[in-house]
């Protein structure tokens, strides 16, 4: 049985939205502002080993884009993380969710069409291990509203942005998480571990 993972970056308030600083929000950017040196590095290290346990990336459209553009048309050194980390996503399989995707670029793609929510409990019930989920702010909505998530993984960053799409944007009810994990990443970084808690 396969266990959804949301993995995501964060700022303190709980933004998501254009760490690099490439998607033209204003305040964007923010990911290399706050990390550098050691922080980087322990950041590097702990990406690096969550990606080598998982067996699958799960990806909305426009985050497979964002990968795809950086990771098969620009040289490895182009990419700020481990040449192991980016090898890790090239080669592992990913399942794309979309409606209007019809080249997914990557070779060892699958595009989930229809109801996303169907083809999501499918792919649960055929990949055995860990399904990572970057980025993909409308799908980890539809994951999280759904029930569909298993756990969530946040690196929280030393900055407020005051505005911005967040994690919980809204949610029609209350979603209870259990705290399974914390630690240091670095000087500067806290990353968190919760289980979502079901009935």
């Amino acid at each position: 049985m396969g266990k959804i993972v949301i993995s995501s970056n964060i700022t303190l308030d709980g933004v998501v939205q254009d760490p690099d600083g490439e998607e033209g929000f204003d305040r964007g950017g923010w990911f290399h502002q706050c990390v550098t040196g050691k922080d980087l590095q322990a950041w590097v290290t702990r990406e690096t080993e969550e990606l080598l346990r998982a067996k699958a990336l799960l990806l909305g459209r426009q985050t497979s884009d964002w990968f795809a553009t950086r990771m098969l048309s620009r040289d490895d050194a182009e990419v700020r993380v481990s040449r192991e980390w980016a090898e890790g996503v090239k080669s592992l399989p990913k399942y794309i969710v979309s409606s209007t995707l019809e080249d997914p670029r990557w070779s060892n793609a699958t595009v989930l069409d229809g109801d996303a929510a169907k083809k999501i409990s499918e792919l649960k019930r055929t990949v055995d291990g860990e399904i990572l989920v970057y980025g993909s702010y409308r799908l980890v909505h539809t994951l999280i509203e759904q029930n569909l998530a298993d756990e969530l993984r946040l690196v929280v960053f030393p900055v407020v942005l005051g505005t911005g799409h967040r994690i919980f944007d809204q949610p029609r009810d209350r979603k209870p998480l259990r705290l399974t994990n914390t630690r240091t990443i670095g000087d500067g970084l806290l990353f968190y571990t919760y289980e979502f808690v079901r009935g």
